[in-house]
C-alpha cells in the first residue's frame, strides 16, 4: 500500500523569502509614491505663484525673446531657487528654464512681496546660445549698454 503525503502549497514552502522581499518592495513603492507627490506639490506651488506667472507672461510678451526663441515659449524642466511667502509678505529668488522652437534660455526672478504685491528687483532672461542677458524690467533699450 502506498502512503500519500499532502504536498505543501507554494506559499507555505516559500514564505521565508516571499514575506521579507514583498514587504521591502512595498516600502520602496510607497517611498517613491510619497517622493513623487512631494515633488509634484512643490512644483505646483511654484507654477501657481505670482512671480512664476508674471515672469512667463513678460517673457512671452517680449518681442526680442520671441524672435530669438520662437513661439510658443514654454517651460523646459525643473525650476530651482526659493519661494517664500506668508500672509501678505514674501520673497522670491528662482530660475525657470524655458524653450522655444529655435532655442532655450533661463528666466531669473528676484523680488519681494509686501501688502499682497510682488515687486521685482531683477527679472531677466539669459539666452543659452549667445549667453546674452535680456532685462524684462527695463526693456530692450537698456540691454544694449
Amino acid at each position: 500500500m502506498e502512503i500519500q503525503t499532502a504536498k505543501k502549497s507554494w506559499f507555505s514552502r516559500n514564505w521565508p523569502w516571499v514575506v521579507p522581499v514583498g514587504g521591502c518592495l512595498t516600502i520602496i513603492v510607497i517611498f517613491f509614491v510619497f517622493l513623487g507627490s512631494v515633488i509634484f506639490g512643490v512644483s505646483k506651488a511654484f507654477t501657481n505663484s505670482g512671480p512664476y506667472k508674471d515672469a512667463l507672461a513678460k517673457t512671452q510678451e517680449d518681442d526680442y525673446i520671441v524672435e530669438m526663441l520662437g513661439e510658443p515659449i514654454e517651460t523646459n524642466g525643473i525650476m530651482n531657487g526659493s519661494l517664500k511667502f506668508e500672509n501678505d509678505e514674501g520673497s522670491v529668488d528662482i530660475s525657470i528654464p524655458i524653450k522655444g522652437p529655435e532655442g532655450e534660455a533661463r528666466v531669473y526672478i528676484v523680488g519681494t512681496k509686501k501688502d499682497d504685491t510682488w515687486t521685482y528687483s531683477e527679472l531677466y532672461v539669459i539666452l543659452d546660445e549667445t549667453n546674452e542677458q535680456v532685462d524684462l524690467l527695463w526693456g530692450k533699450e537698456n540691454n544694449e549698454n
